[in-house]
């Protein structure tokens, strides 16, 4: 069953005026992207990034490298060579400083940004 909320008054309780009058006009939107390279965020499922100190992560395209690049210390990973948005599928691999893999995503086309989450 909903729940019946109060109408509004009709009448105006003339608590309030009109300071000045806007013309309501267009809003420029930006079509752009944000980030111009692709940037990976590694978070906890919190949303803190993780200490991803000497990880690092590889950008391939099926059996195709395309790019390689490190962590900040701050979970983020910046591929320079990769514009955004996106227009083909990537797969990501994390790898920790002596080269274990620690997780493996697939990016979609159409992103400036990615989130691994956990």
């Amino acid at each position: 069953m909903a729940v019946q909320r109060p109408r509004p008054k009709q009448g105006d309780s003339k608590g309030s005026r009109i300071i000045r009058r806007k013309i309501a006009g267009t809003r420029n939107i930006n079509n752009n992207p944000t980030f111009n390279r692709l940037t990976v965020v590694w978070v906890q499922r919190n949303g803190v990034p993780f200490d991803t100190t000497g990880f690092f992560a590889r950008l391939s395209r099926g059996n195709t490298l395309v790019s390689t690049a490190s962590f900040d210390r701050f979970g983020v990973v910046v591929f320079n060579n990769i514009r955004t948005l996106t227009n083909v599928s990537y797969t990501l691999r994390v790898f920790s400083n002596n080269g274990v893999l620690f997780r493996t995503r697939t990016i979609p086309a159409g992103v400036e940004t990615f989130a691994i989450i956990g």
